[in-house]
């Protein structure tokens, strides 16, 4: 009997599920989990996940102390509430988790090293070993700087928003655990620049672009894992089966699961040997100039950074709405 293709790719490359929804977690059991504050923003306003952010929120009104403005009460469970969602998730999968530093400190290397810290102490705190825990953060030149810092400590890091060659090599380089291109964000930006609707999956500039990544890492021995992620389509996916680890959303992950045939390995690391690629040495100048010389990519950092910091900005407000009704709940118990 044929097996599916969800089946195929688990025995060639980790599956990682992208999502807060901690029910569509339980139905794929993937090794890994990863969030950003888009997912957890949406996962906040389901029904089912109220529990976590009504517990979440009164939490952090008592720890903040009588005094505390509701900002500071908002800022405190807005820290937390990742963790909160990353604690359900690791009860549930036998991997890691990604948990993302506040996108506002992309361009802030101390800053983003500090508030690592305090949220791998928060889950030390719950008993969890930091081995279990990916702190993401952004590919920017001071977040790369950042998880080289962190790294050295143990903490190991997953660097998101990553769409050029410049940004890998970089992380690969201050021996960042784990890095996630985002394939269809690349797809995205080249369909709007050429005005063409669609790209054959083996010709998608996301897939080329992590192709190019693997084969690079894999030549010059690099430890870094390459997980590809952000998929618009299973053929994506499919042309990267292989790949070191892939985080797919859950209507991928049933597309997946519900599609039978055979799905060939595309990626693999014993294929690089006979392959002539130039290795690069990024240092600071080299990397501004070769983000500045791709304007996809350029393009896509900031975007991305915008888009995560608008919904941090949504998830605030939300939480404040939220605190204000308990609040009121709570005089009303009187």
């Amino acid at each position: 009997m044929s097996k599916s293709l969800l089946e195929q790719l688990r025995q060639m490359t980790v599956v990682v599920a992208d999502t807060g929804d901690i029910k569509a977690i339980e139905k794929f059991t993937p090794q890994d989990a990863t969030t950003n504050p888009s997912l957890i923003t949406a996962a906040a306003q389901m029904p089912e996940y109220q529990e976590i952010v009504d517990q979440t929120l009164l939490q952090a009104k008592k720890d903040a102390g009588a005094a505390a403005s509701q900002a500071d009460i908002v800022t405190l469970a807005f820290d937390r509430l990742a963790v909160s969602f990353g604690l359900k998730i690791l009860q549930i999968i036998p991997g890691r988790v990604s948990t993302e530093v506040d996108a506002r400190l992309s361009f802030d290397t101390e800053a983003t090293v500090t508030k690592a810290r305090e949220l791998i102490a928060q889950y030390k705190a719950a008993g969890i070993d930091r081995s279990r825990v990916l702190i993401k953060i952004a590919s920017t030149w001071e977040g790369i700087r950042a998880a080289e810092i962190l790294e050295k400590e143990g903490i190991h890091c997953n660097l998101t928003l990553l769409f050029g060659l410049h940004q890998a090599i970089a992380c690969a380089e201050a021996g960042v655990t784990l890095i996630s291109p985002f394939v269809g964000r690349i797809l995205d930006w080249y369909k709007k620049d050429t005005g063409r609707d669609s790209y054959p999956s083996a010709e998608d500039p996301g897939v080329l672009s992590v192709t190019t990544i693997y084969n690079y890492y894999k030549k010059f021995g690099y430890k870094t894992e390459v997980m590809g992620a952000s998929f618009r389509n299973i053929g994506e996916i499919t042309e990267l089966a292989g790949c070191d680890l892939l985080t797919i959303s859950p209507a991928l992950l049933a597309e997946l699961q519900a599609t039978i045939g055979e799905l060939p390995r595309k990626l693999d690391p014993t294929r690089v040997a006979t392959m002539e690629i130039e290795k690069i040495s990024i240092d600071q100048a080299t990397f501004e100039k070769m983000h500045g010389a791709d304007r996809m990519a350029s393009d896509k950092l900031a975007e991305g950074i915008d888009g995560f910091t608008k919904a941090l900005v949504s998830l605030e407000e939300l939480l404040a709405q939220r605190l204000e009704r308990l609040e009121k709940e709570v005089i009303a118990k009187r």
